[in-house]
């Protein structure tokens, strides 16, 4: 716990008592702040969200009054460490391996022979708003399993989230068992091993092919990520507000290599064109190619 300075210990919660109140003066400096820092927009409907998510951390490290902690979040080096916890609790990280099956389908059937026919026998993959890692091991399960049937090639993935915690829990890669629920059994035994707690953990050789790095997505466009044969984004998009999503929507696109395939969650983006790709037909999983140069 992080102990409250002599300025703010009327701030101090003296027990379980209900959370304050959180004017609309108080929600609109919250969620301006939130979108500054992340680019995230977070509606009125989500206010009780916000006020659950706020309260839990304020009593984890001792405050009660908004104002106080909102002030103390802008305060120099300890504001920024505890700006990256509070962000952990203001993201969503409900996710589970093969969460999506026609996505993961997708990947596997079209977009990695499609790529392989083409020449590309060393494909790079970047999984944006990996969370705690299960949408990139699932993807690194399907690209090894692929290459091992073509006898030859490589893949790599880059996983990247704005949360250290989510990306810290990837890293070790331990989950337990209502998480890895999706992994079918022949993958279990090939990728998975069991820990003498009862969880599971993604096996070194695979864990060794996912890259977890931090990264603000609003940043995507000038981030030094590298060029992605694949980019699959999927249930991010949704907490950003349309202008903010074009604005994503570009960065990812100038890291496509040509022909390369981005592919995002189903409804996350409605009539978004941009000239360096092309809507891919004939499926349904939300996806476009980026065009040859």
């Amino acid at each position: 716990m992080v102990a409250a300075d002599s300025s703010v210990m009327n701030a101090i919660w003296p027990g379980l008592e209900p959370p304050p109140e959180m004017d609309d003066s108080h929600f609109g400096e919250w969620t301006a702040l939130l979108k500054e820092r992340t680019g995230m927009s977070l509606p009125k409907e989500r206010k009780s969200f916000l006020i659950t998510s706020l309260n839990l951390r304020m009593r984890e490290i001792g405050y009660k009054d908004y104002q106080t902690y909102f002030d103390y979040l802008q305060s120099g080096k300890a504001g920024k460490i505890e700006w990256a916890a509070l962000v952990d609790r203001l993201t969503v990280h409900e996710t589970r391996f093969f969460r999506d099956h026609l996505a993961i389908d997708f990947f596997r059937d079209q977009c990695l022979p499609d790529l392989f026919s083409r020449g590309k026998e060393s494909i790079d993959i970047w999984s944006a708003g990996c969370s705690t890692g299960e949408e990139p091991y699932s993807l690194a399960m399907e690209a090894d399993k692929f290459f091992a049937e073509q006898g030859r090639g490589y893949y790599g993935i880059t996983a990247t989230d704005i949360s250290m915690l989510s990306l810290a829990v990837g890293k070790k890669g331990i989950y337990s068992d209502r998480k890895i629920k999706g992994v079918a059994p022949l993958m279990m035994g090939k990728y998975m091993k069991v820990l003498e707690d009862g969880q599971y953990q993604v096996v070194e050789d695979l864990r060794n092919r996912v890259c977890f790095a931090h990264m603000n997505i609003l940043d995507a466009g000038k981030s030094m990520i590298g060029d992605m044969d694949i980019i699959f984004c999927q249930n991010l998009l949704i907490y950003f507000d349309q202008e903010k999503r074009t604005e994503i929507l570009g960065g990812m696109v100038s890291h496509l290599k040509p022909f390369g395939i981005l592919i995002l969650g189903p409804g996350e983006v409605i009539n978004w064109h941009d000239p360096r790709v092309e809507r891919i037909k004939g499926t349904n999983v939300l996806s476009f190619q980026r065009l040859d140069g």
